[in-house]
């Protein structure tokens, strides 16, 4: 009897979609018309040199570009069939379904516990038992709860930086979103916590779907199964991550993972 398989479902939805997606900051075109689909469980993996855009496209998925003074969306991002951006859907509802965490570890000056609660408290769930219960599922899916669980009331900056990043996943996770956004959270650890995150991001997608900024290629080779290549604002390729690094229809897309420019 042939043993079941340990890898995630292949699943072929479409969970996100970009469709002429442009963002300006002011004069500046930073983002031109970009479309692409986010298939849910799966890791897409957003590449390309720096103020390429990237980041840009990952901040339009949850509306935090909202937040930029003189930042104008034009397009869709539909969630599910749904655009994001229509009059009538409140941005801060939007960021529970799609939640972000960032380049460096940002935990809030509270305790460990408090930190994972936060996003839980600000949603009026109020009941004890189950903040506790969201909490402790939240940590056991950021790998953090064995370090953590007889700490929880110790300050989240005495944990190390990489315990910290997985402290700030931990507090996405636990509102339940269904996408997570990553902007390059490993950029700023060392090896061994870059592979904890790594095996988390691989772990996750079993119940997630995830967008990451990298400008590790190597990393990108090992977490995704799409990239998206991105180069002066435009999206110029996206497609299975074995394809992008080993046939790129563009000359761009291989001259930027072949290190020709970048």
């Amino acid at each position: 009897m042939a043993r079941p398989s340990s890898r995630p479902p292949e699943d072929t939805r479409v969970k996100m979609q970009a469709v002429d997606l442009c963002v300006r900051y002011g004069d500046k075109e930073a983002l031109q018309k970009a479309s692409l689909d986010v298939h849910a469980n799966r890791v897409l993996a957003l590449i390309g040199p720096s103020g390429c855009g990237k980041s840009t496209f990952l901040r339009s998925l949850n509306r935090m570009n909202d937040t930029v003074e003189g930042a104008h969306i034009g397009g869709q991002v539909l969630l599910e069939g749904r655009d994001i951006y229509a009059h009538d859907v409140d941005p801060v509802v939007v960021r529970r379904h799609v939640g972000m965490v960032f380049q460096r570890p940002n935990p809030f000056p509270k305790s460990i516990f408090d930190n994972v609660a936060y996003g839980l408290r600000l949603a009026d769930k109020t009941d004890r038992a189950g903040v506790r219960d969201s909490v402790e599922r939240a940590l056991r899916q950021a790998a953090l709860w064995d370090e953590v669980k007889d700490r929880l009331d110790e300050s989240a900056l005495s944990l190390s930086g990489g315990q910290q990043q997985r402290l700030c996943i931990a507090r996405a996770l636990a509102v339940e979103p269904e996408v997570l956004l990553l902007d390059e959270p490993a950029s700023a650890l060392d090896p061994i916590a870059t592979a904890k995150i790594e095996d988390l991001v691989s772990e996750l997608r079993r119940a997630l779907t995830i967008v990451i900024v990298t400008h590790n290629m190597q990393q990108a080779a090992r977490v995704s199964q799409h990239t998206a290549f991105f180069y002066m604002g435009r999206l110029v390729e996206v497609g299975e991550t074995t394809t992008i690094f080993t046939r790129p229809k563009s000359r761009e897309t291989e001259d930027y993972i072949t290190g020709r420019f970048g």
